[in-house]
């Protein structure tokens, strides 16, 4: 399995409210409905976590994490017809100035607290 990770960062002039409403309310149906969607296994949205101290705000407003079966899968994604509808909309709340992404493979997990129940470390390791 292969994921997209990419670090969103709100177009300059918009507050990161108005980046939240868009990303889940207009971007997540317009993917999810897509015919790219074919080739998503998983599309996850991660806001970033603000401070509730009235510190500074995180440098990007969130990360979107997506699983393909394959790289030939993410690639294939890209081609569908609709596509450029989901880049464009993207160009609408985004700075596409800076977009970090990486396609990852799997995982290697070092820690995994959900082995002992209670997110302890499991105390063979």
């Amino acid at each position: 399995m292969i994921r997209l990770i990419s670090f969103l960062k709100r177009k300059p002039g918009s507050t990161h409210a108005e980046f939240l409403e868009h990303w889940r309310d207009v971007h997540a149906p317009l993917i999810a409905n897509s015919s790219a969607a074919r080739y998503v296994r998983r599309y996850e949205q991660h806001p970033a976590a603000w401070p509730e101290d009235g510190g500074s705000e995180p440098s990007w407003d969130g990360v979107t994490i997506q699983e393909f079966g394959s790289t030939a899968d993410f690639w294939a994604h890209v081609q569908e017809p609709d596509f450029p509808e989901m880049q464009a909309d993207i160009e609408r709340f985004i700075d596409t100035s800076d977009l970090p992404w990486l396609l990852v493979d799997d995982a290697n997990v070092v820690i995994d607290g959900s082995s002992t129940g209670d997110g302890a470390r499991d105390p063979e390791i």
